[in-house]
């Protein structure tokens, strides 16, 4: 499989992007690679670059976005902070993947079990690490079930992932109240906002 160039990226649709992803995903969920030889992409994008997605991911080791999605070298922007919220350094990068570079798609992926999601519910304070989870305390908040204090912590494992799922909606919802510019380009049609999770038990990744 060679590497993403001008035309291929050109003909490419927001809707085809994100069926892309999903073939991919089912590709790793049954280990089944492409066929791609890695240096060849790296001679093939060494005049640059023309990927058709950006994907908002959490740094967890588990949840690399070019593996769960078999993705090579110039498919994608892989966008990677704990928590996977954005801020507007990642926005930034977002508006210069989309807006300059050409993708198609932004993916806010979220995964279950998350660990910065886990210090949130339990108000973790650690350093820097504080402020990070403050990020996603709204999310926390927003999940009003149970009420029971006791059940709202990292030891509840549906609690957790209910809170990963919302993190996910609200940080969409700064992505288009914080970015005029992707906001215009998904009305417009060229860009889709997407949120999906990924299970680290199956490997699954499924789209909202």
């Amino acid at each position: 499989m060679k590497a993403h160039t001008r035309e291929t990226q050109s003909t490419m649709t927001p809707q085809k992007a994100i069926d892309f992803l999903k073939e991919g995903n089912q590709r790793f969920q049954n280990n089944l690679k492409a066929n791609r030889n890695l240096l060849e992409q790296v001679n093939d994008t060494s005049d640059g670059q023309f990927p058709f997605a950006t994907i908002l991911s959490c740094i967890d080791s588990r949840v690399s976005a070019e593996l769960v999605f078999d993705q090579g070298l110039g498919d994608v922007f892989s966008v990677r902070i704990a928590g996977n919220f954005v801020n507007e350094d990642i926005l930034g990068s977002m508006e210069f993947a989309c807006k300059l570079a050409g993708t198609k798609v932004i993916v806010v992926l979220g995964h279950t079990s998350c660990g910065a999601v886990k210090g949130a519910c339990d108000h973790a304070e650690m350093g820097n690490l504080t402020k990070l989870i403050q990020k996603i305390t709204p999310a926390v908040n927003a999940v009003t079930e149970p009420k029971d204090e006791s059940l709202r912590t990292s030891k509840n494992l549906e609690f957790v992932d209910e809170v990963s799922k919302k993190n996910v909606h609200l940080t969409i919802d700064r992505i288009h109240a914080e970015s005029p510019i992707l906001a215009e380009m998904e009305k417009n049609g060229e860009i889709k906002i997407v949120g999906a999770m990924y299970d680290i038990n199956t490997g699954a990744v499924d789209f909202y």
